[in-house]
C-alpha cells in the first residue's frame, strides 16, 4: 500500500497541472508555516514550489538581500535577530532536511508596494500558481462581520495576489478558531463559506493527519522554528500542530498561553486546512476600493475603520452546537 498524500484532495488536485507554484504567508508573522504542508505535498509531485512570506522581521537588521523594492530573500546562512527571525530559522530547517532553503521576504506597505513584490515574484519566478496561505480564518472576513481579526496584512496580500494574471490563484485558511482571541465570528466564517460555495469557489477541506509524509515534515519544521524563536512563538501554529498530534481542551504547550491565563479549546477543527479561490475570496471584500490607494498598513487599517464607521454589521451569533 502507498504512503497517504495530501497531493489527491480536491484542494490541491487543482495545482495537478501547475509545475512552478508560489506558498505565500498572508498575514506575516509565521503564516508561511501553515503552508508547509502544501508546499510539501507538492515538492513530493516534483513541481518547482517557492516561498514568501509579508514578513514582519526588521529587514534591515538583517543580511537578507534585495531583489526588488520591498522584496527580499533570506536563506539559511543569512544572519539577522537572534530573538525573531522565523523565516531565517525556517531556511536553516529547510537546508538541514534538503529542500531548497531560499524563503523572500515581502516587507510590510501599503497595497501597490505589496502588489509590485508580488508581481515581481511572478514574473521573474515564471509561476503558474499562487496559494494565499492564512494561518486563521480573518482571510474571509468581508467587512461587514461583527469582528474581523487582524485583517490589514491579509487583506493587503490578497488583494496583491489577486492582481496576479495567473492560471491557479488559491486561497487558504488554517485554524478554525483561534481567530476568537481577535474578535472573530466563527458563525460569520461559516456564513462566509456557505456564500463562496453558492459562487463555485469553495473548494474543500483536508485534515493534517501525522502518518502523512508533508504533515510530518510541517511539524518538525514548526517546531524547530518554535525553539528558536523563545517568547516570540507563534500561539497559532502551537494550536494547529496540538491538534493535529490529539490534544484537545485546555492544552497549552507554550509558556505565553499559560502566563496569559486564557483558557484554550484546542480540537479537531484547527487541523483543519479550507480551500477557496482567491479571486472569488477578494472579489467578496467591501472596502477593497476604499484601501486602493492606500500607501501605507497605517492608512489602511484607517480606511477600513473609516468603511466600518458607516457600515451596517452582522449582529455576533454563537455556533448552535
Amino acid at each position: 500500500m502507498s504512503a497517504p498524500t495530501l497531493f489527491d484532495t480536491p484542494i490541491l488536485h487543482r495545482l495537478h497541472d501547475c509545475e512552478r507554484i508560489l506558498i505565500a504567508g498572508a498575514g506575516g508573522g509565521h503564516d508561511l508555516l501553515s503552508g508547509l504542508p502544501i508546499a510539501f505535498a507538492l515538492q513530493e509531485r516534483h513541481k518547482t514550489v517557492f516561498l514568501a512570506n509579508l514578513t514582519f522581521t526588521p529587514v534591515h537588521r538583517t543580511t537578507a538581500q534585495p531583489v526588488a523594492p520591498g522584496l527580499f530573500e533570506t536563506y539559511a546562512d543569512t544572519s539577522g535577530p537572534t530573538g525573531y527571525f522565523p523565516e531565517k530559522h525556517l531556511a536553516v530547517w529547510l537546508r538541514e532536511h534538503g529542500y531548497p532553503d531560499r524563503v523572500f521576504l515581502i516587507r510590510k506597505g501599503g497595497p501597490a508596494d505589496v502588489r509590485a513584490a508580488y508581481g515581481w515574484l511572478a514574473r521573474e519566478l515564471r509561476l503558474d500558481a499562487v496559494v494565499l496561505v492564512d494561518g486563521g480564518t480573518d482571510l474571509l472576513m468581508t467587512g461587514d462581520e461583527a469582528g474581523l481579526g487582524t485583517p490589514v496584512e491579509d487583506v493587503t496580500s490578497l488583494l496583491a495576489a489577486h492582481a496576479l494574471d495567473l492560471p491557479v490563484k488559491l486561497a487558504t485558511c488554517v485554524g478554525f478558531g483561534n481567530d476568537t482571541y481577535h474578535g472573530v465570528c466563527h458563525a460569520h466564517f461559516l456564513e462566509n463559506v456557505a456564500a463562496l460555495t453558492k459562487l463555485g469557489a469553495y473548494h474543500g477541506v483536508f485534515a493534517l493527519t501525522p502518518g502523512v509524509t508533508a504533515v510530518d515534515a510541517w511539524l518538525d519544521a514548526v517546531d524547530w522554528v518554535q525553539r528558536h524563536t523563545p517568547g516570540r512563538e507563534s500561539i497559532l501554529c502551537a494550536s494547529t500542530t496540538d491538534a493535529a498530534r490529539g490534544e484537545f481542551g485546555d492544552h497549552h504547550s507554550l509558556a505565553r498561553t499559560r502566563a496569559k491565563g486564557a483558557e484554550l479549546f484546542i480540537n479537531p477543527l484547527m487541523s483543519m486546512v479550507w480551500g477557496f479561490d482567491l479571486d472569488a475570496v477578494a472579489n467578496r471584500v467591501l472596502y477593497r476600493h476604499d484601501i486602493a490607494h492606500a500607501t501605507t498598513p497605517f492608512e489602511v487599517a484607517a480606511a477600513i475603520e473609516a468603511f466600518r464607521d458607516h457600515t451596517p454589521l452582522r449582529p455576533r451569533r454563537t455556533i448552535p452546537v
